[in-house]
């Protein structure tokens, strides 16, 4: 729905079922499942973790410091991995000209090759300040409204400050910081736009954050910005409770095996 702005929710499946029926909506799972994923446990997980830990310990708030280490963990993955992932994924999802000439469409790495042949690794890498952006926001976002909301949980059910949730509470918190943090899906757009291998001459031929934001607003408005946020929003929700609050439950267990907290261990 990002890429293609005209598209309500019901077109918007149909389209991709044409495209390839279930396995439509399963395009750009390599490099999102195998690399994107694994990397938010390996980079995003513990540069957050770490960076939060340090903002409680200088005198940070839960939300602050739940800021602090998302908007730290998810740059650190942006700009480690994501402009490769995001590139692909668009690509795969974008390829739809290529099958509708009756062409044979290349697979993952087959277009991987082609686009460092042409244009070099900042070909593969391109839109990753965008990346950065989303990802930034996106996990300062969930961290920090998660963090947030734990407290209004804590503070409904009679609980002290600090004091531990159950399973149910934690991703309830999770489910609410996951869903408000869509309030940047224009990033996502933006993104989306200059990864899509799209041709429209009257997109920019060299295209930045802000000359795609005035592309993007120019030709759809204001709604063009938010296209696709309420899947997103499902998305946002599944991917917080399983970083946050599993993370966090992860985390405690593994206290509890080695007999020694985080706190202690620092």
């Amino acid at each position: 729905m990002a890429a293609h702005r005209g598209d309500g929710f019901a077109s918007a499946l149909g389209r991709i079922w044409n495209r390839g029926g279930v396995f439509g909506f399963y395009q750009g799972l390599i490099p999102w499942a195998w690399i994107e994923a694994s990397t938010k446990g390996a980079v995003l997980l513990f540069v957050a973790s770490e960076a939060e830990y340090y903002a409680r310990a200088a005198g940070a708030g839960e939300f602050g410091g739940g800021i602090f280490g998302g908007v730290t963990g998810g740059v650190a993955q942006a700009y480690a991995t994501m402009g490769f992932c995001t590139c692909m994924k668009t690509v795969e999802i974008t390829k739809h000209k290529v099958a509708a000439a009756g062409q044979k469409v290349p697979g993952t790495w087959a277009t991987f090759m082609d686009i460092y042949r042409r244009e070099g690794i900042r070909g593969i890498n391109k839109g990753v300040n965008a990346v950065a952006i989303r990802q930034m926001t996106n996990w300062g976002s969930r961290f920090g409204l998660s963090r947030l909301a734990e407290q209004g949980i804590r503070d409904l059910r009679g609980k002290k400050q600090g004091e531990k949730l159950n399973a149910f509470e934690k991703i309830m918190a999770s489910a609410i910081g996951g869903g408000l943090s869509a309030w940047n899906q224009p990033i996502e757009v933006i993104r989306v736009e200059m990864q899509s291998k799209k041709d429209d001459p009257n997109r920019p031929k060299k295209m930045t954050v802000g000359n795609t934001f005035k592309y993007i607003y120019q030709s759809n408005g204001v709604k063009g910005l938010y296209r696709g946020v309420v899947p997103r929003i499902g998305l946002g929700v599944w991917q917080t409770v399983c970083m946050v609050a599993m993370g966090d439950m992860a985390k405690s267990y593994v206290e509890k095996l080695t007999g020694e907290s985080a706190e202690a261990k620092h």
